[in-house]
């Protein structure tokens, strides 16, 4: 019995152990047919992408483990993939649909990366996905409904692609969701009310986009801890909802169009960390309940019309660290509980009306205060002493009216980087000279900026800079000062000095030699001082100098001729009213680039040289109260920019130069009390722009013209000539026609006659027989379609894109649509379709539509029609074969570092001419990526010039701000609605930046205080190797297989590109070069790069075979 059921038992065992191994051959086979599944999906992901830089997918491959595949990870549960990041990693592609076959996959991260296209609806299947960020890729369209089907999903970002229209109320559904990110979109119309529903959310980021509304139901969201709407079109008042959100930390809504008051229970938000509410039109006054958010640390409400005063309650905020009402109307004494805050780093209250004086001992309760601005207001008082805040890096006290002693406490601020003092009421102590504030300023270890401008300081400069060695300071400005003594020798160990301006003063004895060390000066002002001596030719070995004033001062000795061999840095020279005598030397005229040149008012002899036509680009030029002699030189008409000649006051003789009619900038001209001859110039009525002349006091003889400009002058401009005739009105006597001639006379005017009738009919003769000749040769190319100026039809239009079809869509921007499309004659255009919403726009449509298709070169978009009708307008213009700069940058990233730099050479090119090539400047107020379009050569041509015309009006800054985008604008333009040319170089040098780091301005890393420009600087003061961390990386090939020296070569290029970038976006606009000398700098840059390729192929070539 015993036996029997010990068999049973061993039986039952046996029988399990079967089962147990065939159970766990079963699981692992299940487990394989599974793997490969996911294996087969992400093959044919890495099918869908062509470019992949790096090979970051070499070993996704059937001979490796799925799970051991770069930037996959399985469960260790199922052995299934559950994660795919392949974020940052440059790939560039397509999503298949096949990658919907993932199924056990949680996290889905292909941010920062090319990927475009649509994304495929099988990615809904992916129903345990509890992390997705697609974010800075390039998907476009709608953003899909099926997004909404994913139960477990928390975190959802599709930040910095190009999905437009509104949100798929569907999102809503994703009732576990902590992160909702759809920033830097176009997403535009009213933000969902069905919002409230995802009850879980604890972020939202909705920024730059075009949302216009904030719904009520958002006040639902109980755990919202960081709201960021900023950069939309928000209008209105804020919903007072928002501020019931009891978990609210941060909350970011600046630079929309919000308007009315600032809501009282904004501070019942007790966990509010940050308000940016900056930027808007908010009005009245700040609420006196402020104190209550106890836990704030940042505010700002900078840039709107707020008024009334600044709340005591505002010093019951012991957590503040940033305070900004920067640009308000705000009023008033600053409340002396701001200054016991001893948490704030940055307190910003410029550009009020705030008034009283500083407490005595502000520094105190502010150990921690950095940034101090409190410019433009009405403060008056002593300065009091700061060097308890020795924190202190920047201080900005300027435009006030404080008085009293420069305090010498500041110079117990080791930290501080820039102090701006300039239009106040201060003085210097100078009791002794260890009372010179100025002087231990000088010393200051990190003081790279004095502004101190307007203040009647009444002391001596010689005893401020004696010893100075070792100062970091880049710019100076100590003008209007009444400052004595002489220039000390010792300025010139300021070695890192950008910018030196000690004009408007009563400095005396010469200009010292050592200015010439100043290596990196670009600005040296000392005009209207009583300097005596020679100008020292040291100050030709100033290779960056591009502004030199030395006017109105007691300098003789004639011109340095060395000044010529700064062809390509000077720009304006001013020299005038000073006692300069001998010529003018001839190599002055090889200033090509020069813009501004005043020598007026000093003894120069000689005749002026035909070299002065070298001059292409100048803008100004006075030579008047000298005494030069001979013929108007014929060549200065070829200077078309030229705005102001005067040559007023001298020995000049000969007749004024028919040639003249080729200065068709020309607003200004004086050539009064010379001993010029003969007619005035029939031609010269040709000049639009001539709004002021004075001719008088010459010995000019015959008619007045009298049409164009000279039907505005008066007899001032002609009084006191020898034979002058014309209009009463110009009090001259008639001029008589019907006066018999005498034979000889009637003689010397038939035979040149005839002479010009034969030649002009020999003229007609050969002009007919080429003439003849070409049509001949035309007919022989009718292939080639002529791109000339012609009406197009709405109905041509319709036809030639299949009635606007999607699928002719190119893009859309700000103002419209462009379509591609096919004219009647087979020529294929891009068609830009214009949104008639634009309020008060297209006064003037046909008009400047004409006139810029008249705009002609190799790198601006050809316009090559217009249509206009009530209600549709359109440009149709030259079709680019190969799309966008930004396509590919995104897109392709196919670029190498030649390719773009030829791309910035050819959009340089064309806001130079932009700018300096055509009659009238023509701002392009939206520079960036996506304009500058490439064509079978790849050839950049850039697009959009002269929408500011198109739209007519544009001198309103609401217009004006429609046209810039945000990341490219310079800082003037997005603040006070400033146009210029200077902002186009600002933008122009943010595209630089952009080209070669693939990065946008509008990248989710640059926040706060860091920005594109700031990220570029910062590399290039730190160690060269940092400049790789920056650039794209496909430039340099690091990594790839290559010579160290080829690494060097395209490091240095990448440097001094990124140098001129950041030169091009100064901040201040004056302070910016010109597309002129944008252009030769980028092509030096080329040259040097191509020759050194070239000496490094040569040194390849001519290795021994080993």
């Amino acid at each position: 019995m015993v036996m029997e059921r010990s068999c049973f038992l061993l039986s039952i065992t046996f029988l399990l152990v079967l089962q147990l191994q065939y159970s766990s051959i079963g699981t692992a086979g299940a487990a394989q047919t599974n793997i490969t599944t996911d294996q087969s999906a992400l093959l044919a992901l890495k099918s869908h992408i062509p470019s992949d830089p790096h090979n970051i997918l070499v070993n996704w491959s059937t001979t490796t483990s799925v799970c051991n595949w770069v930037g996959v990870t399985c469960g260790a549960r199922h052995l299934r993939v559950s994660v795919l990041n392949l974020s940052y990693m440059g790939l560039s592609g397509t999503i298949p649909p096949p990658l919907g076959n993932l199924s056990f996959l949680v996290e889905l991260d292909l941010r920062n990366n090319s990927f475009h296209g649509t994304l495929p609806k099988e990615l809904s299947y992916l129903h345990r996905l509890k992390f997705i960020n697609f974010g800075y890729n390039n998907f476009m369209g709608s953003i899909p409904s099926w997004f909404g089907s994913f139960p477990k999903l928390q975190n959802f970002s599709l930040y910095g692609n190009q999905f437009s229209g509104s949100i798929p109320t569907t999102i809503f559904n994703l009732s576990t969701l902590q992160l909702l990110d759809l920033g830097a979109n176009k997403l535009s119309g009213a933000i969902p009310r069905e919002i409230g529903n995802l009850t879980m959310l604890k972020a939202i980021r909705l920024d730059s986009n075009k949302f216009n509304e904030i719904p009520q139901e958002i006040s639902f969201l109980h755990q919202l801890e960081k709201l960021y709407v900023q950069f939309n079109a928000l209008k209105g008042p804020v919903p007072v909802a928002i501020f019931n959100m009891s978990s609210l930390t941060t909350l970011t809504l600046f630079r929309n169009s919000l308007s009315g008051g600032l809501p009282d229970n904004i501070w019942q938000c007790t966990k509010l960390l940050t308000l940016s509410l900056g930027e808007n039109n908010f009005s009245g006054s700040i609420p006196k309940n402020i104190g209550n958010s106890t836990m704030m640390k940042e505010i700002f409400l900078n840039y709107n019309t707020l008024t009334g005063t600044i709340p005591d309650k505002i010093g019951d905020l012991p957590n503040l660290e940033i305070l900004s009402f920067v640009g308000n109307n705000l009023n008033g004494p600053i409340p002396s509980s701001i200054f016991n805050i001893s948490t704030i780093r940055e307190m910003s209250l410029s550009f009020n009306h705030l008034s009283g004086s500083l407490p005595a001992n502000i520094g105190l309760g502010l150990p921690n205060l950095q940034r101090l601005y409190i410019a433009a207001n009405d403060l008056s008082g002593v300065i009091p002493n700061l060097s308890n805040a020795s924190m202190l890096a920047r201080i900005d006290l300027g435009h006030n009216s404080f008085t009293g002693f420069l305090p010498s406490t500041l110079c117990a601020l080791t930290n501080l980087q820039s102090l701006r003092l300039p239009n106040n009421n201060l003085t210097i102590d100078t009791s002794t000279p260890e009372a010179n504030t100025l002087s231990c300023l000088a010393n200051l270890g990190n003081l790279t900026r004095i502004s101190m401008a307007a203040n009647p300081f009444n002391a001596r400069l010689d005893d401020s800079f004696r010893n100075c060695s070792t100062s970091p300071l880049q710019y100076i400005y100590l003008y209007n000062c009444n400052m004595r003594g002489n220039i000390p020798i010792g300025i010139g160990n300021l070695s890192g000095l950008i910018n030196l301006n000690l004009g408007y003063n009563q400095l005396s004895g010469s200009i010292p030699t050592s200015l010439g060390r100043l290596g990196n000066l670009q600005a040296l002002f000392l005009n209207d001082n009583k300097l005596r001596g020679y100008i020292p030719y040291q100050l030709c070995q100033l290779d960056n100098l591009a502004y030199l004033y030395l006017g109105s001062n007691k300098l003789s000795g004639s011109i340095p001729s060395c000044l010529g061999n700064r062809t390509a840095s000077l720009r304006n020279l001013s020299l005038e009213s000073n006692s300069l005598s001998s010529t003018i030397p001839s190599t002055f005229w090889r200033l090509a680039y020069i813009l501004h040149v005043n020598l007026s008012s000093n003894s120069l002899i000689g005749p002026l040289s035909q070299d002065i036509g070298n001059l292409k680009v100048v803008l100004e030029v006075d030579l008047s109260n000298n005494h030069l002699s001979g013929i108007i030189p014929s060549t200065i008409g070829v200077l078309q920019n030229l705005a102001n000649l005067s040559l007023a006051n001298n020995n000049l003789e000969g007749p004024i130069p028919s040639a003249f009619d080729g200065l068709l900038s020309l607003e200004q001209l004086d050539l009064s009390r010379n001993n010029l001859s003969g007619v005035i110039p029939k031609s010269l009525e040709a000049l639009s722009l001539l709004k002021y002349m004075d001719l008088s006091f010459n010995r000019l003889q015959g008619e007045i013209p009298t049409g164009g400009p000279f039907q505005n002058f008066s007899a001032q401009s002609f009084v006191s000539n020898k034979a002058l005739c014309g209009a009463a009105r110009l009090q001259v006597p008639p001029c008589k026609n019907d006066t018999p001639e005498p034979n000889w006379r009637k003689a010397k005017i038939i035979i040149p006659l005839i002479i010009s009738v034969i030649l002009f009919v020999a003229c007609i003769s050969i002009f007919v027989l080429r003439r003849k000749r070409n049509v001949e040769v035309a007919r022989e190319a009718t292939s080639l379609p002529q791109l000339l100026w012609r009406r197009v039809s709405h109905l041509e239009l319709l036809r030639g894109t299949n009635g606007f079809n999607e699928n002719n869509l190119l893009g859309k921007g700000g103002f419209g649509s462009v379509y591609k499309g096919t004219l009647s004659d087979g020529i294929d255009v891009a068609v830009k379709v214009f949104n008639l919403q634009l309020e008060g726009a297209f006064k003037s449509f046909d008009r400047e539509c004409e006139m810029l298709s008249n705009i002609c070169h190799r790198n601006l978009i050809k316009i090559i029609s217009c249509c206009s009708e009530v209600d549709f307008k359109a440009l149709v213009l030259k079709y680019m074969p190969n799309g966008s700069l930004e396509k590919w940058l995104y897109s392709q990233n196919s670029l190498n570092i030649l390719h773009r730099l030829n791309v910035m050479i050819d959009a340089a090119s064309a806001l130079e001419y932009l700018h300096h090539g055509y009659s009238i400047p023509i701002v392009h107020c939206d520079m960036k990526p996506s304009n500058i379009l490439l064509d079978d050569d790849m050839v950049a041509h850039v697009a959009d010039f002269g929408i500011s015309k198109l739209l007519g009006g544009g001198d309103s800054n609401t217009q004006t701000m429609t046209l810039a985008t945000v990341g490219y604008m310079a800082p003037e333009y997005g603040l006070e609605g400033m146009v210029s040319t200077r902002g186009d170089v600002y933008s122009f040098g943010i595209v630089v930046m952009e080209t070669f780091t693939r990065r946008k301005p509008t990248d989710e890393m640059f926040d706060g205080e860091m920005n594109i420009k700031q990220w570029i600087a910062n590399s290039l003061v730190l160690p060269d190797g940092k400049i790789d961390e920056v650039v794209d990386a496909n430039l340099l090939g690091i990594g790839a297989e290559q010579e160290d020296d080829d690494l060097v070569r395209k490091r240095d290029c990448i440097l001094a590109i990124m140098r001129l970038a950041l030169t091009c976006c100064a901040e201040l606009p004056e302070e910016r070069i010109s597309m002129k000398e944008v252009v030769a700098t980028l092509n030096k840059i080329k040259t040097k790069f191509l020759k050194e390729a070239a000496a490094r192929r040569g040194v390849l070539l001519n290795r021994p075979l080993v």
